[in-house]
Formats: structure tokens, C-alpha cells, sequence
């Protein structure tokens, strides 16, 4: 049951990071800032949710962010961290749930990235 919610979680990111690809193409930044934040509260829902699954291994993980230097553009980042998710998505869907893990939290710091070179300007 929760990893269907989770999967849900994670296939709602996916499709506001879609929404906020298409709104960055078309140049409406209020729209990229919005569809980034409704991702980014997706993935901590999912990350909460991995979290109760995993609370014994939980102290275990210590996982360190290295975002590529080609990652300096929002679109890649999105991208990036979309791929991501779709690759934890289907972890999840074979019961590779810490591999999923990873790759969400993963995910989140790319959106985390993406976020402070928006709220910068």
C-alpha cells in the first residue's frame, strides 16, 4: 500500500516536471516556478513515505549530491532529475525500493538546485 503511494508521489513529480518543461519552453517563468514547487512537494512526500519504510536503514544512508557541471541550465536540471524519477519509478515497481530511494532524494537536490537559480533573480 505504500509503495503504491509513493509510486503515485513519484508519478505526480513526473508530470509537474513535465508541465514545468513545456511552461519553461514557452518562456512563462511564474509557470516553471509553480510546476517546480508542486514536484519538489511531491518528492518530499514520497521521500517522507520512503522514510517509514526504511526507518531501521534510514541512518545508514549518506547519499552526497554531485550535480554535473552541465547542470548549470534549468532545463537539463529538469530533465535530469525527470529522468531520475522515472528510473525510481521503476525500481519501485520491481521492489528496489532503496535504489528508488536514492534516486528520488537524488531528484529533489537537482529541484533544489533548480529552485535557488530561480528564486535568484
Amino acid at each position: 500500500m505504500i509503495n503504491k503511494k509513493i509510486a503515485q508521489a513519484i508519478t505526480s513529480a513526473i508530470s509537474r516536471l513535465e508541465d514545468s518543461m513545456k511552461a519553461l519552453m514557452e518562456k512563462d517563468e511564474p509557470g516553471v516556478v509553480g510546476c517546480v514547487w508542486e514536484a519538489a512537494a511531491e518528492i518530499e512526500y514520497a521521500l517522507f513515505l520512503f522514510f517509514l519504510t526504511q526507518q531501521e536503514e534510514a541512518e545508514r544512508f549518506s547519499w552526497k549530491l554531485d550535480l554535473p557541471s552541465k547542470q548549470s541550465e534549468v532545463g537539463p536540471t529538469l530533465v535530469s532529475a525527470q529522468d531520475l524519477l522515472i528510473e525510481a519509478k521503476s525500481c519501485i515497481d520491481i521492489g528496489e525500493l532503496e535504489k528508488a530511494h536514492k534516486k528520488t532524494w537524488t531528484a529533489r537536490g537537482y529541484l533544489l538546485e533548480v529552485w535557488k537559480r530561480l528564486t535568484a533573480r
